[in-house]
């Protein structure tokens, strides 16, 4: 995740100056799919999901026993998703267990099960976080979702969020097909006065991966960072608070750092090294998902991926195990990539980008990331390097 805010806030500081470095994360935040049952069939749906009940998924015994694990292992976030995670009738035990426990706790929801119901119980759990999908305007997010009305219900969670002082955010996935819609939605933000803006880019994942011929093109890409990146900068500038972030293409690292060096150079020192702080993709590092079956994953997108499962054995166990050579490259550093990728000289800043959409598109998990927009005179691209595999 590329938290754009942080840097913009960066840039509004009277004279350039570094902020103190984090340090290593403690634990990889972990995004579990509780459930693959869902009440929408988005078309971008990395889990393919569909309105009936999925064998064998993890008892609320065995989720709160990994629960365990995790947190001894370093685990600090869990964002709580699906399928649709309010259709498992535990969510909140589990939810307030992992409250409990010491965790952030996001809910990674579509929002449209979101209704006076359920409104305090949801408030009642103290959720850090509510990621509500929001994938273009009414017609538009409709059509995403296969579902009339699914818009206006949306809107309605998360008005109910606003009106019980939960922290709620739209997520919005940037495809061909919505891109006009984005300025809508920035609006839309402003108005029914949301903290956070989440834009991921379309992976090849799950039907994502079906339909990536509707994924936009890199101009379309540009289009939408500036356009993010002017709003982020806006706000920072008049002392917000809201949240702008991106995710699933590391490349917007690298695309800022131009940002700001076209408009603010005196930062971009400063920007520089945060951006190679932060490192770019962190895939199968900081970032782990579980699924509803307790099979775990690199991350959301490599579902067609296993790297164990936690019935068989701790997830701190399979997390540090390099014997598996999709783990041992990713938390190679700098990784084994190739191509564009190999040859660019912003690798310790996006770090490779998304390996998914490389495999997706090629069947090597290495091979040049094909979503990255950047232009090859920005890369600083060495043909000669590509030919000979980077």
């Amino acid at each position: 995740m590329f938290r754009v805010s942080q840097f913009m806030k960066a840039l509004t500081a009277p004279v350039p100056t570094l902020p103190p470095s984090r340090g290593p994360m403690p634990g990889p935040v972990v995004i579990w799919n509780l459930i693959r049952r869902c009440n929408l069939t988005c078309k971008h749906c990395y889990s393919i999901s569909t309105d009936t009940n999925f064998k064998g998924e993890l008892s609320t015994e065995e989720v709160l026993t990994v629960m365990e694990d995790l947190y001894a292992f370093g685990v600090r976030v869990l964002i709580l998703s699906g399928g649709e995670p309010l259709l498992r009738p535990d969510i909140f035990t589990l939810s307030e267990r992992a409250k409990a426990m010491g965790f952030y706790v996001g809910l990674s929801t579509n929002g449209t099960l979101i209704d006076e119901s359920n409104i305090d119980a949801i408030a009642a759990v103290g959720y850090d976080y509510v990621g509500i999908s929001i994938d273009g305007l009414r017609e538009t997010h409709d059509e995403f979702r296969r579902l009339k009305g699914a818009f206006d219900a949306s809107m309605h969670g998360i008005r109910l969020c606003r009106q019980h002082d939960i922290k709620v955010g739209l997520r919005f996935t940037l495809t061909r097909d919505n891109a006009a819609d984005l300025p809508g939605l920035l609006q839309i933000m402003n108005d029914e006065d949301v903290s956070k803006f989440y834009l991921s880019h379309l992976n090849y994942a799950g039907r994502g991966n079906k339909n990536r011929r509707n994924d936009t093109v890199h101009r379309m890409t540009r289009d939408a960072m500036d356009l993010l990146f002017a709003t982020a900068w806006e706000d920072a500038r008049q002392g917000g608070e809201r949240e702008f972030v991106t995710g699933n293409n590391d490349a917007d690292g690298v695309y800022l750092l131009d940002w700001v060096r076209q408009r603010y150079p005196d930062y971009v020192p400063v920007i520089q090294t945060m951006l190679e702080r932060w490192g770019g993709n962190a895939t199968g590092v900081n970032v782990a998902n579980i699924d509803n079956l307790g099979k775990i994953h690199p991350d959301t997108m490599w579902w067609h991926y296993e790297l164990g499962n936690v019935r068989e054995r701790p997830f701190s166990e399979v997390w540090e195990d390099v014997s598996d050579p999709l783990m041992a490259g990713l938390k190679q550093h700098p990784r084994p990539v190739t191509g564009r990728c190999g040859a660019c000289k912003w690798l310790n800043i996006c770090n490779g980008n998304t390996r998914v959409r490389a495999h997706q598109t090629s069947g090597d998990w290495w091979s040049e990331d094909p979503g990255c927009y950047l232009t090859d005179e920005e890369i600083g691209l060495n043909p000669q390097a590509v030919a000979a595999g980077g």
